[in-house]
């Protein structure tokens, strides 16, 4: 599975960040991260 995490967010939008800690569990369950820089 890959998850993005977006560089911009507008208001009224559902989006939140990934803390470092939750990035380190997602990658051990096989998950691919990508961040729009």
């Amino acid at each position: 599975m890959k998850i993005a995490v977006l560089k911009e967010t507008f208001p009224g939008e559902r989006r939140v960040a990934l803390t470092p800690a939750s990035v380190t569990s997602l990658v051990k369950a096989g998950c691919e991260i990508i961040v729009e820089t």
